[in-house]
């Protein structure tokens, strides 16, 4: 009920407009068909009668039949210096009509006898429609656009001349109203005089256009916002050739071969992503498509899109694109207040046509208060939740939809939400707790006997596994006294100083008979506990007691060397041998080491 007197209020605007004396003194209208949508625009000069009220608004009208395919309206008014300043437009409705109408507010009333200019731009989509439907790859293609010669409008039209703009100078055939001036692709009608209210008359232009008629008939664009300094957005497309649909089949040597095969073809196109842009990755199901390029500019990102195959008429593709943005550079605070500035649809390529668009913004786990300011009418779907790693309750998820987009739609949102930073610590913290947690288990499990009853053997084979580690440790560290022997044999014949020989003769002495006698208390031990590797440990230091023996040879030798009493060439040779039996006794004790 409360939008019943608005809808009155707009009703009964309508009609003072309508009714108002207004005159469109002069009408030049320019239609603008070279590429695949249609362009027109309108320098309006608006007059109010003098004797007649002060007009506020004026009204503008829209043909019947292009009601589903407009995409964009804006009006401007230009002042004495050019300036053109954007008016405020809304929908409304004419008791007795068909068709669009809306009301343009006017900066300031027109009083009667003034005049105003103003400029009226429209954008409409799918009304070029190729004929003939289906073409051959060498074939080009023929479009025909069907309009109104007038400027439909409920004003009288004292004057008005329309300039059609095509795609290409081949043109099939056209309207002839009014013999109209044909020069290379361009078409002039009028002028045409004293035009009354509504006036329609058919105007068609049958015309070569082989421009890319690429149409994104899906779009899923998601902006996921991180307080940690960087926001993904991520575009699933679903683009589609919508011109004349490719007859028989497709020629790949035809299409490399002749320049002019496949003209109306596509077979890449170009992407402007923000200066910002880092980590760009395009990709389809298949994978990553690697033939596509990035070319980093001063004020944009620019990545050139190219399929994996050239798309001709009725011939589809799909691909994701997404980048990383640093945050800094779109969402703004101020305490606990932020606002995230970004656009709602964004460049995919030149004259892009959006059927349908999905955008959805995920915000920070925690965003309350939540509100979105738009440029333009959004269909806002219920807010969804999207979980993530560490999140808890779920990340807030804005939905909107919006159907016919083109370029002029590529403006800025601004989402408003509240946010308590202190919920920034709430996944350090929770890595914190899982890892404090973790380690806590793994402690608590390590020291805590869990079984119900004990096991002999296996408390028997856990005290044999503990002796033999010890064996293992004593005997290493046994054969390692024999390399630091080694080491004073080998200075003594360099300094000739028996004391030095003496003191490490001592010292393998002590410390070995030490490490000999421990070995042989574990062996008792593993006698003990009746484990068989009591004979595997005997059988070491029987090995071992060969390989002393062989290290106190090769002393005694090196003292008959500086003493004098043995020739270098037989103490080499004796040595020799001495190193190779001792190698071989080492290796033999490793072995039954590693069997330990």
């Amino acid at each position: 009920m409360a939008g019943l007197p608005c809808r009155l209020l707009l009703l009964c605007l309508a009609a003072a407009a309508a009714s108002a004396d207004l005159v469109l003194e002069e009408v030049r209208r320019s239609l603008d068909l070279s590429t695949h949508l249609a362009k027109i625009s309108a320098e309006l000069s608006l007059a109010n009668a003098p004797g007649g009220a002060a007009a506020s608004t004026f009204l503008l009208a829209l043909e019947p039949g292009l009601e589903p395919r407009l995409a964009h309206l804006g009006v401007q008014v230009k002042g004495e210096e050019e300036e053109e300043n954007a008016l405020e437009v809304k929908e409304t409705k004419v008791k007795g009509k068909s068709g669009k109408f809306f009301s343009v507010k006017l900066p300031s009333p027109l009083a009667p006898g003034a005049k105003v200019r103003v400029s009226v731009e429209m954008v409409f989509t799918h009304v070029l429609q190729p004929y003939p439907t289906h073409i051959t790859q060498s074939e080009k293609q023929f479009v025909v656009f069907e309009g109104n010669h007038y400027f439909y409008s409920p004003y009288v039209t004292k004057t008005q001349t329309t300039r059609v703009k095509l795609a290409s100078r081949n043109v099939e055939s056209y309207t002839k109203l009014g013999n109209p001036t044909r020069t290379e692709d361009t078409i002039e009608y009028g002028p045409f005089k004293d035009i009354p209210p509504y006036s329609q008359d058919t105007l068609k232009v049958h015309y070569e256009n082989n421009s890319p008629f690429l149409t994104i008939t899906s779009m899923t664009r998601v902006i996921e916002v991180s307080h940690w300094g960087n926001i993904a957005v991520e575009e699933t497309v679903d683009l589609k050739h919508t011109g004349a649909v490719l007859k028989g089949p497709f020629s790949r040597y035809d299409y490399q071969r002749q320049p002019d095969s496949g003209i109306s073809s596509v077979k890449s196109f170009k992407t402007i992503l923000p200066a910002a842009a880092q980590d760009v990755y395009y990709r389809d199901e298949i994978g990553n498509i690697s033939t596509s390029h990035l070319l980093v500019l001063d004020d944009s990102v620019e990545l050139e899109i190219r399929p994996r195959f050239p798309l001709f008429g009725g011939w589809k593709t799909h691909y994701i694109i997404g980048y990383n943005l640093p945050s800094y550079e779109y969402l703004y605070n101020l305490g606990d207040q932020y606002a995230l500035k970004m656009r709602f649809v964004d460049h995919v390529f030149d004259e892009q046509v959006t059927d349908s668009l999905t955008v959805k913004i995920v915000l920070p786990e925690g965003a309350k208060n939540i509100h979105v300011d738009s440029p333009y009418e959004i269909n806002r779907a219920s807010d969804e939740l999207h979980y993530t790693y560490l999140d808890t309750f779920g990340r807030p998820v804005i939905v909107a939809h919006k159907s016919n987009l083109v370029e002029q739609h590529i403006q800025d949102i601004v989402v408003h939400y509240t946010f308590n930073k202190i919920l920034m610590l709430q996944e350090p913290l929770l890595v914190v707790g899982a890892f404090y947690i973790l380690f806590f288990t793994v402690i608590v499990y390590v020291r805590l006997d869990f079984s119900i009853t004990k096991d002999p053997a296996a408390e028997a084979r856990m005290k044999v596994a503990c002796i033999t580690e010890q064996v293992l440790t004593l005997v290493n560290k046994r054969l390692g006294l024999y390399r630091h022997f080694d080491e004073a044999v080998n200075k003594y014949k360099q300094s000739r100083d028996i004391s030095t020989l003496n003191s490490g003769k001592k010292s393998l002495e002590m410390e070995h008979k030490a490490l000999t006698n421990e070995i042989a208390s574990l062996q008792s031990k593993l006698k003990t506990e009746g484990s068989d590797l009591c004979d595997k440990v005997s059988e070491i230091q029987k090995l071992d007691g060969q390989v002393k023996e062989l290290v106190l040879k090769s002393s005694v030798e090196a003292e008959r060397l500086v003493a004098g009493k043995l020739k270098k060439d037989t103490y080499i040779e004796n040595e020799k041998m001495h190193s190779n039996k001792r190698q071989d006794l080492v290796s033999k004790i490793d072995n039954i080491l590693d069997a330990l």
